[in-house]
Formats: C-alpha cells, sequence, structure tokens
C-alpha cells in the first residue's frame, strides 16, 4: 500500500505524539529522546507532542479529591494540566543533552485555541507561525498535549486522551506529511491481544472502522483525534516507542481486498444499562429524557426501543449510573416515567467491518456463535459497519475470543 499524502503538505514534516507509557521515566525520556535526535540527524522535521509521565494526571485527580471531590472544573483543569508540563520540559533537557534544538512549549505559547469547556474542551484553531519559525531555526518544538486556552486566557483541557487530538489539529495546521502517534503497542489490532493471543497487528485500517473502534472500547487512539483526523484530511499512523516497525496506517479509502471483511473486534467493560417505561397515556418522554441525561452530562450508548408502549433501553458507562438515576428519579413524576430498571456489572462487545453490513447473516451467526457458548445477549444495535451487544461483564473474554476465531480475525 503507498502512502498518502495531502495536497500541500510539508514533505519530511512529522508531529509525532508520545503517550505516558512512552515517557514514563526518565529511562524512557531518554530513550525517545535518541530516536528524535536520530530522526533529526537523518533530515526530518519534527514536533513532539507529549502526554504527562504514565499515573502523572490519575495522581492530580487524587490529589484533588482529597481536597474537593466536587471541586469545580475550571480549577482541575488548572491542575491536571501541568503533568504534560513536566514531561515537555524534561524532553527538551535530554535532546539539548544530545546537541539537539528544542523548545518546550505550552497551549498558550503555541496558540492552541478552544472554547470554554472546562475538562471536555473542543479545539477551535491553532496558530502556527510560532511553530513555523522554531522549524526554520532547526528547533523542535515540544508540545504539551491536553491542554488549550480559550478566548479569556483560561487554561483549557481536552479530556482523557486528548494529547492525541492536539497531536492530529497540530498536524493539520501544519499540513505534516504524517501525524504518528507512538505508544505501547506496535500498532492496532484486530481485538485486544491481552485478551486474545491470537489477535493480528493489522497493516492498514480506514477511518470509518478506526472511529468505531475507538469509540466501541479499544485504547489505541482517543475517538476524537479519529474524527479529526478524518475531517482534515491529517494522514495518521499508529507505531509502537518500544520496538521498531510501520505500526497501523489509518486511510481515507478502505483497502480493496477487506471491503467485504471484519476488521476487528472491540470491547470495554464497566457497562450499565437502564430500562425505561411510561407511567401512563401521556405522549413519548422519551426524547424529553435523552435530552436531560445530555444536559446533565450522562452520555448515551446503545439504544432500544421496543414499540410505541414498551419502553426503551439503553447503556451507558456504569460510573454515571447513579447519577443517572438521581436525575432521572426526581424527573420521574414530570415526565410520567414508570419503575426505573437497571443492570450493573455489563460489557460491551462490537464486531466492526464491511463484512457487517448483510446485518441480518451477522446477527445470527453472532447469536448462534453465543448461543452455543451459553452467554446470554441482552441488547443488540445494528450499522452499516459495527454490530454491538451488551451481555454480563463475567462473559466478556470468552465472547471476545469466540467470536474473533469465528469471524476468523486469527488470519488476517
Amino acid at each position: 500500500m503507498t502512502q498518502e499524502v495531502r495536497s500541500g503538505s510539508n514533505e519530511r514534516l512529522y508531529v509525532k505524539k508520545f503517550g505516558g507509557t512512552s515517557v514514563g521515566s526518565i529511562e524512557r525520556i531518554e530513550v525517545i529522546a535518541e530516536q528524535v535526535a536520530k530522526a533529526q540527524l537523518s533530515g526530518e522535521h519534527q514536533v513532539l507532542v507529549l502526554s504527562a509521565m504514565a499515573g502523572e494526571t490519575n495522581r492530580l485527580f487524587a490529589l484533588a479529591g482529597q481536597i474537593d471531590p466536587e471541586a469545580s472544573a475550571r480549577e482541575m483543569d488548572m491542575l491536571v494540566s501541568t503533568g504534560e508540563q513536566v514531561s515537555i520540559a524534561l524532553m527538551a533537557m535530554a535532546l539539548a543533552k544530545r546537541g539537539v534544538k528544542a523548545k518546550s512549549l505550552n497551549a498558550a505559547q503555541v496558540q492552541i485555541h478552544t472554547n470554554s469547556q472546562f475538562g471536555r474542551a473542543s479545539i477551535e484553531r491553532v496558530d502556527v507561525q510560532y511553530l513555523q519559525e522554531l522549524l526554520a531555526q532547526g528547533i523542535i518544538p515540544i508540545v504539551a498535549g491536553f491542554q488549550g486556552r480559550d478566548q479569556f486566557g483560561e487554561v483549557t483541557t481536552l479530556g482523557r486522551g486528548g494529547s492525541d487530538t492536539t497531536a492530529v489539529a497540530l498536524a493539520a495546521a501544519l499540513k505534516a506529511q504524517e501525524c504518528q502517534i507512538f505508544t505501547d503497542v506496535a500498532g492496532v489490532y484486530t481485538t485486544d491481544p491481552n485478551i486474545e493471543p491470537s489477535a493480528q497487528k493489522l497493516d492498514a485500517i480506514s477511518f470509518e472502522e478506526m472511529l468505531e473502534m475507538a469509540r466501541l472500547g479499544a485504547k489505541v487512539l482517543h475517538p476524537d483525534s479519529v474524527s479529526y483526523a478524518e475531517r482534515f484530511r491529517v494522514p495518521l499512523r499508529v507505531l509502537s516507542s518500544f520496538e521498531p516497525g510501520s505500526g497501523t496506517l489509518i486511510r481515507f479509502d478502505a483497502c480493496e481486498d477487506k471491503r467485504n471483511q471484519v476488521a476487528g473486534i472491540a470491547c470495554s467493560k464497566g457497562q450499565a444499562m437502564l430500562s425505561l417505561s411510561r407511567s401512563d397515556d401521556s405522549p413519548d418522554p422519551f426524547a424529553a429524557v435523552f435530552s436531560l441525561l445530555a444536559e446533565n452530562g450522562v452520555e448515551v450508548d446503545l439504544v432500544t426501543k421496543a414499540g410505541m408502549d414498551d419502553g426503551v433501553s439503553f447503556t451507558m458507562d456504569a460510573d454515571r449510573l447513579s447519577w443517572a438515576l438521581k436525575v432521572l428519579d426526581e424527573a420521574a413524576l414530570g415526565l410520567s416515567l414508570g419503575p426505573l430498571m437497571f443492570e450493573k456489572s455489563l460489557a460491551k462487545v462490537s464486531v466492526i467491518g464491511a463484512g457487517v453490513h448483510r446485518r441480518a447473516e451477522a446477527t445470527a451467526k453472532v447469536f448462534d456463535i453465543l448461543g452455543n457458548e451459553g452467554i446470554h445477549v441482552k441488547l443488540m444495535a445494528t450499522s452499516e459497519i459495527k454490530l454491538s451487544l451488551v451481555i454480563d461483564e463475567a462473559d466478556l473474554y470468552r465472547a471476545v475470543r469466540v467470536l474473533h476465531h469465528a469471524f476468523e480475525l486469527n488470519k488476517v
């Protein structure tokens, strides 16, 4: 497969993002600095984006929790954005020691402009003049990922995993040849190798399939970064920072020989399912229910409605269940809702790829396979390229393994 380069792209300019495990210790920072120095000597132009050192963001959240579990979002962003500033300064020092010119930069210095939604801000634009000036002088910009500044100069963060989005945004603004996401795995796999040892690394995957994989549980890329890259036509590649290799290229076009196949299986634990019914003959209350949940920060995933009067069931992250129940319980009378039923300790498994477009056939196959294993499917939803189902968390590993083999993903 040939590498895709956008019209007007800067050849030999790469935006490279290194995650928390890649810079998780002084020893790891030294290793990455050596790799970057060698790439610089080979003639590459580079912009680095770093996450905080592994565990640092969790430590900062825990510190805040000791003071006030309900601290303001503004102060939380001020606190947790500091983790990345440690790693970028250390990386600049490691490169300087090797005779490589580098400069650590926070979001204000780069001018990464976001909206004002603390904790989950969206990037609105990136000013690249300063970055271009540094690159022209042979200086490697090392940018703090995960953070931005709003129109009032306030520190904002992009949500967990937001450093991926920072890297893609910079690559788009600079028209880089590629945005490379370095992590602790060799690329994108057909499923989690920790669950299924026969999982295969994919040489390439379409943006559409990668977005579904990321949204539905694959941890290798943040979903926002994938959608941003597709929107701005940024070539995106996932690589290992621990071993050499070509990684996985996320492509704008599907591979011809993969158009009728399944690309992979994504999964996630910690799911809950809520079921609602109407308490009387009032107009359908469920549109108001979902609006209310959205207003209170509860993201709903799979939804099924069993007819006009039989209610609705939907899934969400289990850690948001208590809050969702509180919100809905307070609104139940006004919305004409009956008793709220819920289940916890659930998992979601999604079969992803163009091969599931024959939905009736794929659904029958999944039900047959899981039924033979005694695995009960509680909810199922399908689309053109995915088939998602909800099962007991205890059955997750077994379900992934049997589906992976049934769809012959061990032979990709």
